[in-house]
């Protein structure tokens, strides 16, 4: 039988399958990836447990969870520990503190023929040994920041780095005003365990110069370490400078075509289309304040065509028409100003695939 473990790094660094024996709302609150949700006891009975753990203390705890986890509830769990140990032969399971909710649903799959190890101490001590080592490890490391205007492909080029980090792929979020998926970004908890998880695994191969996308602190809603923000604020900057027109075809792909199809692939056809239309909206009226009247009412006028042409005939070329005018009037002499502040920094510009080349030859 393979032993309980307290070796955190191994298991993320080998992607090792992890089962959570943990209530639904404690999953929710913070789990790592790939992490499958398969409770001993659910929100309600966790809930009853907790009472009578503190009026009557843990002997009558254990004795009521066994009363409300018994017979066809029992067994319904303990098939789905079963199917998932057997699907996955080196995984672990875990409760919050590698105590007693993990010790049961280890007996009771020892009792319907499964040896199955847990880990020692639980999500509370991997969760800790991950802030740890996020600390540690971008204290250890040397970034080097890709920026350029809206448009211009910066995650394109991420995506061609052995020795980066996609830090908008972490956060589910494209990192402007218009970034959100049609899903829900992660929260902090799970982006920070995805963040340290990522640069442990650079490190593990001895990549210690990482490249990053130039982003504010908030990417969405997930806040980037303090530690990691600081040290991009200083860190060398390679800037990608794309043509206006290129610039328009690529947020047209990633805000209209793409979202677009994730909304209609979540919801069907019409409801995706009317979520989608209603989300694009939205996004251009959080710039009201920034982008003045005059302008967010031209600018929402000729979306509000392009959203009706693009229901009755499916062309979505019409969006241009707003979108040029976005990067013109908003976003590029917003940018212009940051390169301007970056300046001393930028080691090197070119267009996307200059920067790309320039970057492999780095090292990156």
């Amino acid at each position: 039988m393979r032993q309980n473990t307290q070796d955190y790094q191994s298991i993320f660094l080998s992607d090792t399958a992890l089962l959570d024996v943990r209530a639904p709302v404690e999953f929710a609150q913070g789990a790592f990836p790939g992490a499958i949700n398969l409770p001993l006891m659910n929100d309600e009975e966790r809930h009853q447990v907790g009472l009578r753990y503190k009026q009557k203390g843990q002997d009558s705890a254990i004795v009521l969870g066994h009363e409300l986890v018994t017979g066809d509830i029992k067994q319904a769990r303990v098939a789905q520990w079963v199917a998932f140990a057997k699907e996955h032969p080196n995984g672990y399971l875990y409760c919050f503190r590698g105590g007693l909710r993990s010790r049961i649903s280890q007996e009771w799959l020892a009792e319907a023929g499964i040896a199955y190890p847990r880990i020692v101490d639980g999500y509370k001590a991997m969760r800790t040994f991950l802030l740890e080592s996020l600390e540690r490890t971008i204290a250890d490391s040397t970034f080097t920041t890709v920026a350029g205007f809206t448009g211009c492909g910066k995650t394109v080029i991420m995506k061609e780095l052995e020795a980066a980090i996609d830090l908008e792929k972490l956060a589910h979020h494209r990192g402007s005003s218009f970034g959100k998926h049609a899903t829900d970004q992660p929260v902090q908890i799970n982006f920070d365990n995805s963040l340290a998880i990522a640069l442990l695994r650079l490190h593990a191969r001895n990549i210690k110069k990482i490249a990053l996308e130039d982003e504010s602190r908030l990417i969405g809603r997930c806040a980037l370490p303090i530690s990691m923000r600081d040290a991009m604020q200083v860190s060398p900057v390679v800037w990608v400078e794309e043509s206006k027109e290129s610039r328009v075809e690529c947020i047209l792909h990633d805000y209209i075509e793409d979202l677009g199809a994730q909304f209609i692939t979540l919801l069907g056809p019409e409801a995706g289309f009317e979520a989608f239309s209603v989300r694009l909206q939205e996004s251009l009226n959080n710039l009201h304040k920034r982008l003045g009247g005059e302008c967010h009412a031209r600018l929402s006028a000729a979306m509000r065509e392009a959203l009706d042409i693009q229901k009755q005939s499916g062309s979505i070329d019409a969006h241009r028409e707003w979108i040029r005018p976005l990067l013109s009037e908003y976003y590029d002499p917003m940018y212009e100003h940051q390169r301007v502040g970056k300046a001393s920094r930028i080691v090197f510009s070119g267009d996307r695939q200059a920067v790309t080349q320039y970057l492999k030859q780095s090292g990156y």
